[in-house]
């Protein structure tokens, strides 16, 4: 959302926002391009990047005990009453007060370990000073040549490019990769990035594994009814391009 609204160049040009002390930020990775427009765009407001679940409540995260400045890319330190850890695979795991007894209905749902940790299904790293970064959710990671691509690492990096304002990233089918990764990127204002160009960028800037092999220009990216990116109509739309192509 607060990507769409820093395209609303004309709007915001004429809009007083000399108000706006604060902004709190979730759902989704925050890529270090989408902070430095938040930054230019309201360079009064303090801005924070959050984490939360339904199945566990709003804090988790907070100020780091000794003071340490929290990066921007980090959603916080845990929070005192909340008790976290790491699987081998990355995935948080969490004890707190907020954390529910069960699904309303649902038995046969048990998100818990043996020992009452909640498993969130979000891939997360921890820094050396205790920071967490969010990576990615478990239900969009995807395996190309036996690799695991996780699309917000992605889409971080391909919003690093100078002309692109969004990216998003879902796999395709392949005969010999199993799957492999697209990419659907909204350009910024009066920019023409052309696809070679973006393919060239990943390349040169993650492993090769990860770059899109083929990239589609959008006014925009769609949304589901949680104002998140809406990967199953990406998954369609990549599927109608692809089958467009061949009938080419």
């Amino acid at each position: 959302m607060i990507a769409m609204m820093l395209r609303e160049t004309d709007l915001l040009g004429r809009t007083d926002l000399s108000s706006v002390e604060f902004i709190r930020m979730g759902s989704a990775p925050v890529s270090p391009a989408l902070m430095q427009a938040i930054h230019r765009t309201l360079p009064a407001a303090k801005v924070t990047n959050a984490y939360g679940t339904t199945e566990a409540g709003p804090v988790v995260f907070g100020p780091h005990p000794e003071g340490k400045p929290q990066p921007e890319a980090s959603v916080g330190y845990p929070h005192p009453e909340v008790r976290l850890r790491l699987s081998d695979d990355g995935i948080l795991e969490m004890k707190c007060p907020a954390l529910m007894l069960r699904y309303h209905n649902r038995p046969e749902l048990q998100p818990f370990t043996g020992d009452g940790y909640y498993v969130t299904g979000d891939v997360f790293r921890r820094d050396v000073d205790g920071f967490y970064y969010f990576v990615g959710r478990t239900d969009d990671m995807f395996v190309s040549g036996g690799e695991n691509i996780y699309p917000g690492d992605v889409e971080r990096m391909l919003e690093r490019h100078p002309d692109v304002a969004q990216a998003a990233v879902v796999p395709i089918d392949d005969d010999i990769k199993g799957q492999k990764p697209v990419a659907f990127v909204v350009a910024k204002d009066n920019r023409k990035p052309t696809e070679d160009e973006i393919k060239q960028f990943a390349l040169a800037n993650a492993p090769a594994y990860q770059h899109p092999r083929f990239v589609w220009f959008v006014d925009r990216l769609p949304l589901a009814a949680t104002n998140k990116i809406d990967r199953v109509t990406l998954h369609r739309l990549a599927a109608e391009r692809l089958a467009g192509d061949h009938r080419s």
